[in-house]
């Protein structure tokens, strides 16, 4: 690890830091408060996430403020980075002591600091007006439509698209990406979304993809419409409790941001990611009587997996949740498998109490039977199951406990259980329990956890948020959980524990400089060669250093240094990453541009870096940092007149010492690998 350069850089950084100190800038714009939402509540997400349901939701709020003295509550709860805690104390201040006149009011709102108020201020505002009825010539003038082509692709060759004898597996597509979506949307009443999306390596009009895209995502909003508070036609997400029956979407785990562990189930929404799991595909609608809300839903969907039609009748070996159709392989399992689900969720409502009921039936055509081994003892292998939650939200004073309880019928069960207090204005405290059987399953559960499988897992989680003023705020929080049964590639009950510490200093929407240190420690199977296998603990150890700055109108920096440092059966491995960001935005000017440089060097892939990269509009990018080598990218935005714009990224990786990058068909020859793409957005 180049140590001598990251304290190099590192003294570097301090001197910016003690030079810029005294100057002043105006508010964060978007992309800011997205980046900075996105990294305290997703801590290492999967590489190529696609996470543009959530962005895109931020934008139109951004553009569409929530009015804080008309909100019921529904419209923050989409904003998901909120706790359901800050919530109900905003409403119930305001019910106390009458509408906001400031948005900075909130600051004196129990569980609300200044770091989220700063968050929230571009979302939210005070005394905004909407429209009360609705007609087909203002549903056609005030209606916002956007149309946006996005296309991308490799520029090295890969192995591939290059075998020609049709027996062996390669790629059947071109190297290239295309996506489009269209998007409608009447003051958030009436909303229409339309996705197409081809992925690298998937045949474009041929094969099973001979209607052109290999997905098509299509869906109708439709909200307040007398009982109903909202109808969705199509493709679709419902969220319940906290999340251990039916979680769809994006959901967050442990991160910076540790009270956002505390779910706000968001209910029933329109599905607009290009994610192409994770979501229903039917009719839903959520109706309203007094203080009940019931949601009926069903769904039908197909899925891909391997599917084997055997005599004695056809099994499922396996699921797959990628989205990729590129091999002979894929192709067959494209869309083999049927899925029916159907349930209904209730909820109750009054003031500090919120109750809910969930009771959902799945079922494919076929029983899923995975691998035959001791991990899988207690595995699910039937076509249906049933599960049922019941779940819970109440308020006294300055306390907020919340929680479920999921059974699933004739199997096993689970519990998520919380509290987050208010113990002073500077002082906030959160406190997780969960026990998730090694007998539960649920095929749409994303609970809380260490592992997104809602099974086999107890923990216990606790943090502290200490903010001494605006400017200084520092969190800790340490999460011990065990594994009572056995897990991949861990063959015995195991136990583990995470730390996390961070204390920063900011400007306001100015700059902020934060430090970082995580540890975390699990069990495995040994790698050395031993007369019977035994587990291993494992450590891992992060060290962070964060710093941005808005210099001026136009220039603004942002930079960090990461080390991490791995151990297993006396092996110790290290990695580091170096980057600087640079932001150029000049005053009413057409175009705008982002660059990054950054360095890596990791001894193995265990010491691997994630880190958030700015991307095109409604792109994600959190690629891992990896060998070693630099990266680099460039981000561009031309926007021609008030509703047309293009983006250009370009990207690139160099590798020392090393002759290919990828692995079998991914496979490239040389030291490098290089991206690009193109976006252009029509808006009316």
């Amino acid at each position: 690890m180049p140590s001598k350069m990251c304290w190099s850089y590192l003294s570097g950084l301090c001197f910016i830091v003690l030079f810029l100190i005294s100057h002043g800038a105006k508010a964060q714009d978007i992309n800011l408060v997205e980046e900075q939402i996105v990294e305290q509540v997703m801590d290492e997400l999967e590489e190529g996430i696609d996470i543009s349901e959530f962005t895109e939701r931020l934008r139109y709020y951004y553009r569409h403020p929530i009015d804080i003295n008309k909100t019921d509550g529904t419209e923050l709860t989409e904003l998901l980075f909120l706790n359901p805690f800050q919530i109900t104390s905003l409403l119930q201040h305001r019910a106390q002591t009458g509408n906001f006149i400031s948005i900075l009011e909130l600051q004196v709102v129990s569980g609300f600091d200044v770091k989220t108020v700063e968050l929230l201020e571009p979302f939210i505002t005070v005394n905004e007006g909407y429209f009360e009825k609705t007609s087909v010539k203002d549903f056609i003038t005030n209606s916002e439509q956007q149309l946006m082509l996005r296309y991308g692709r490799i520029l090295e060759k890969q192995h591939g698209y290059h075998v020609r004898d049709s027996s062996r597996s390669r790629y059947l597509g071109d190297p290239n990406r295309y996506m489009l979506r269209y998007r409608m949307n009447y003051q958030n009443d009436i909303r229409l979304a339309i996705n197409m999306k081809k992925d690298a390596g998937e045949p474009f009009f041929k094969e099973k993809q001979r209607y052109g895209f290999d997905h098509y995502g299509f869906s109708v909003y439709i909200r307040n419409k007398g009982i109903f508070k909202s109808i969705v036609l199509g493709d679709y997400s419902l969220q319940s409790g906290q999340g251990l029956v039916l979680w769809n979407g994006l959901s967050f785990g442990k991160g910076a941001m540790i009270t956002s562990s505390a779910r706000q189930a968001a209910g029933l929404n329109s599905y607009t990611s290009m994610n192409e799991s994770d979501y229903l595909r039917g009719v839903a609608a959520t109706l309203t009587a007094g203080k009940f809300e019931v949601t009926p839903f069903v769904s039908w969907r197909k899925l891909s997996g391997n599917l084997i039609i055997e005599n004695e009748g056809s099994v499922i070996k396996s699921i797959s949740k990628s989205g990729l159709h590129r091999t002979q392989t894929e192709q067959q399992y494209r869309n083999a498998i049927k899925q029916f689900t159907t349930g209904v969720d209730w909820r109750y409502k009054n003031k500090r109490l919120q109750l809910g009921f969930l009771a959902l039936y799945n079922r494919l055509n076929a029983p899923y039977m995975p691998e035959d081994n001791l991990r899988n003892l207690y595995a699910f292998r039937k076509p249906d199951n049933t599960n049922v939650g019941f779940n819970y939200q109440y308020t006294f004073r300055n306390i907020f406990l919340y929680g479920e309880f999921a059974h699933q019928l004739s199997q096993g069960w689970a519990t998520n259980n919380g509290v987050i207090a208010s113990l002073h204005p500077k002082l906030s405290l959160f406190f997780n329990y969960r026990n998730y059987d090694k007998k539960y399953f649920s095929a749409f559960a994303q609970g809380l956890g260490e592992t997104r499988a809602t099974t086999n897992e107890t923990g216990l989680y606790t943090g502290i948020v200490y903010h001494p003023n605006r400017t200084f705020s520092w969190l800790n929080y340490i999460d011990l959980f065990k594994f009572p049964w056995l897990r991949y590639r861990v063959d015995a009950p195991s136990s583990g524990a995470d730390f996390l510490s961070q204390l920063s200093y900011s400007w306001y929407k100015i700059g902020e400089l934060s430090f970082r240190y995580r540890y975390r420690f699990k069990q495995e199977n040994t790698a050395a060669i031993v007369p019977e296998r035994y587990l291993a603990d494992v450590e891992r150890q992060q060290v962070r250093v964060s710093f941005r700055y808005k210099l001026n109108e136009i220039w603004e920096i942002r930079s960090r240094v990461e080390a991490a440092f791995y151990e297993k059966d006396g092996v110790q491995d290290y990695g580091g990453l170096v980057y600087q960001d640079v932001f150029w935005k000049p005053l009413n000017k057409k175009i705008q541009l982002n660059s990054r440089l950054a360095f890596f060097n990791t001894d193995s892939y265990e010491t691997r870096i994630y880190a958030y990269e700015n991307d095109v509009l409604y792109a994600s990018s959190f690629p891992l940092y990896n060998k070693k080598g630099w990266r680099s990218y460039i981000n561009a935005r031309y926007r021609l007149g008030r509703h047309v714009d293009f983006w250009l990224r370009y990207a690139i990786t160099v590798y020392r010492n090393e002759d290919s990058v990828g692995s079998g068909l991914e496979k490239s020859e040389g030291n490098r690998r290089s991206d690009i793409k193109i976006q252009f957005r029509y808006q009316w």
